[in-house]
Order: C-alpha cells, then structure tokens, then sequence
C-alpha cells in the first residue's frame, strides 16, 4: 500500500491572476505607495549585499603583495564569503518559513553590516577570513528571503519587474563596494575602506527596517525535518527547478571569475593601470541596473523562454570580446558580459517563484545556494586557469561554464508552460 505524503502545511496557495478584487487586495500593486516602499526597501537591502560581499575584489592583489600570496589563495576572502552564504542559505529560508520574511532580513543586515567593521579591525589574514566568513553567513538571511517575500506580496503580473529593481540594487551594490573601494585604496589603507563600506551598510540596513511594509500574504510552516524533506522533494521532482538551480551556479561563477581576475590582467602588462583606475572600471555594473529591470520586465511580456537564452548569449560576446588586447574593446566586453549576466539572474530569480507553488523559502534557498556555490567553487577555481595560461586560460573556464549553460537554457525553453 502507497503511503501518501502529507501536505506541506500552512503554504499560502498562489492567487491566480483573475482572481477576485477582495483576495486581490493582498498583493502589492505596481504604481502604489506600498510597491514603491517595497522597492526602495528590497533595493537597498540588494545594495548593501552586494556591496559587503564584493568590495574585497579590486583589493585582492594588494592582498597577495602584502600577505605574500597567490591569487587563488587571494580569492578566497571572496570565496569563504560565498561559501558560508551558501550553506547559510539552507538554514535560514526555512527559518522565514517558520517564523517571517522581515524579521530575519533585518536582522541579517544588521549583522552584516556589524560583521565587516569587525573585518576591518582585524590585524592577520586568518583573522580576516573568519570575520568575512561570518559576514557570508549572516547575509544568507536576507538573500535567502528577499526572493520570497517578493513573490508573495507582489502581485504576479509585476513580479519580473519588482525582481529586476531588486536585483538592479544588487548591481549598484556591487559596482559602487568595488568602485568605493577600488578607489580609496590607492589613498587610504584597505583597512579603512571597508569601514567606509561597513558605514554605508548600516545607513542601508535602517532604511530597509524602516521603510520594508510588513508581510500580508506569509503563512508559517513548520520546520519539522518531515516537512522540509518533503519540500526539497517537491523542488526537485520539479522539470524546471533543478535545471534553474543549476543555472544559478554556472553562470555566477562565470560571473565572479571574470571580475575576480580582471584586475590582474589590467595592473599588470602592457596596461600598467593603477588600482583606482581599474576601481572606476565597475561602472559597467551601470549596464546590469538597466538590464536587470528592462529584462526581467521583457519576460513578463514576451515569456520567461524566449528571453533567457539569449542574455547567455550576450554574455558569451561580451567574454570573447575582453579576449582581445585593445583596452576598449575589453572594457565593452565587460560591459556587455555584465548587462547579460544581470538580465538573465532576474529572469531565472523570478522564474523560480513561479515554478515553486509551495515551500518558496526553500525553493529560493536552493537557488541561491547553487549561486553562491558557484562564486565560490568557480571563483577560486579560475585562479588556477589564470596562473597556467593568463586571461586566455580565464577566457577557456568561463567559455566552458556559459556553453553548459545555454544548453540548458535551450533544454528549459522547451519545457511545457507551467508559470
């Protein structure tokens, strides 16, 4: 006798879009107070993680000068980051199943933000790496959750949009750790720059307290080890989440390895750039902010398969490009690799929350942990391509991770229409 599997309880069942003006009512409407508080709120929280997590890459070969290490060994103030993010992840989405959305991103933010002064006081590099393996862990909190609390209280036919200002947050989080960074360590000690970073992070994190509208739409689910096992089933038995899972881990480490090793490329032969130079070189994040809202806005409209493929392939040109010596044409390469990167993440991050019905903490969680892994395994990887064959042996690692994933990608368009 089949034994049946007992319901994932306390899931709050997607509303479809037809559905009548009363339930309606829960959802966050485009054009509405409550929308633009959401995404100021979410925007900054995309901003200070961003911004924590990546303003340690244009420091990393000042790092393997003054520790005297290689650049792999250099990575891994970003990797153990990314690292302890991801296996963070698989706790904390459940926990906001169990307990709220805005309690824990609040609460991570804080920590976060606490966790990279404390970095910056820290006299040895073991000391450093355990405090930014502490910071990973405590951002796990919001990234695990920002995902869900969109899909929940946004209304569906806004989702693509309020996911791609989300992660446009994401990208001037990003740009601006690398560009405040890049720069001030050619005047002032790193030390000093992330408290710059550590300030500006707290400044986010009481703005995303105050001004984020509390959950209409959350329902807890218990955190019984029987139902979270039947929700990482669920997910997985799914024909489009382990593909979109996978998706997340190629194609953000193809993204952290580019820009973890650019720098070295550019201070070093025949461009002898300075590091505040290649510091300004992360305003082509500009290109991300535009992409992120503009594609995930193009999916709503024209379908999640037509649209994601073909921001891989953008980025694959934008990679072939920064294979060729002129200094502008590798700066538009990046440029053209970062605005697909950020389109196709806001397409596959909303995909996800429509696929997954119920339990879309976890779901977000297993995303996101396959993002993360990617940074990290990917990004400290590329460290070896870089030492046996330079940029082209760069350009060969993250040729091989985009080609899986536009196989993928193809493989995912032709699924049947789910959501």
């Amino acid at each position: 006798m089949k034994t049946a599997v007992a319901p994932l309880v306390h899931d709050v069942p997607p509303l479809p879009v037809d559905a009548p003006a009363a339930l309606a009512e829960r959802w966050i409407e485009k054009g509405t107070p409550a929308f633009l508080r959401t995404v100021l709120a979410l925007f900054c929280g995309g901003f200070a993680t961003f911004a924590l997590l990546y303003c340690v890459q244009p420091m990393m070969p000042m790092l393997s000068h003054e520790y005297s290490i290689n650049a792999a060994q250099s990575s891994l103030i970003l990797s153990v980051s990314t690292g302890m993010l991801a296996f963070g992840l698989l706790i904390t989405g459940p926990i906001s199943d169990r307990i709220g959305r805005k309690p824990v991103m609040v609460f991570a933010l804080f920590c976060a933000a606490l966790c990279t002064i404390v970095s910056a006081l820290m006299p040895s590099w073991h000391g450093v790496l355990l405090t930014r393996a502490l910071l990973g862990l405590s951002l796990s909190g919001l990234a695990a959750v920002a995902m869900t609390y969109l899909s929940e209280e946004i209304h569906p036919q806004h989702i693509g949009l309020a996911m791609g200002l989300y992660i446009g947050g994401n990208a001037i989080g990003g740009m601006s750790g690398r560009l405040i960074t890049g720069v001030l360590i050619d005047f002032v000690s790193w030390h000093t720059a992330l408290l710059v970073i550590g300030c500006l992070a707290l400044i986010a994190a009481v703005v995303f307290w105050k001004v984020l509208p509390e959950s209409r739409n959350f329902r807890p689910r218990s955190m019984h080890p029987r139902s979270l096992l039947e929700g990482f089933t669920l997910h997985f038995r799914d024909a489009g989440l382990p593909w979109l899972f996978l998706e997340a881990f190629l194609l953000m480490g193809a993204f952290v390895t580019l820009f973890n090793y650019i720098g070295y490329r550019l201070l070093a032969e025949p461009y002898h750039m300075s590091q505040a130079l290649v510091g300004l070189l992360s305003v082509v994040y500009l290109s991300g902010i535009y992409s992120s809202a503009q594609i995930g806005a193009l999916a709503d409209k024209l379908g999640r398969r037509r649209v994601f493929w073909g921001t891989i392939v953008l980025m694959f040109g934008g990679l072939l490009m920064t294979l060729f010596s002129p200094l502008l044409l590798v700066i538009v390469g990046m440029l053209v690799f970062t605005f697909g990167f950020f389109g196709a993440h806001s397409v596959a991050s909303s995909w996800i929350g429509r696929r997954a019905t119920k339990a879309k903490g976890q779901a977000s969680s297993l995303y996101l942990f396959s993002y993360y892994a990617g940074s990290s395994v990917a990004g400290t990887a590329g460290g070896i391509f870089w030492h046996e064959a330079g940029w082209n042996g760069i350009g060969l690692f993250i040729g091989s991770l985009l080609a899986v994933a536009l196989l993928v990608a193809l493989h995912l368009s032709r699924l049947p229409a789910k959501a």
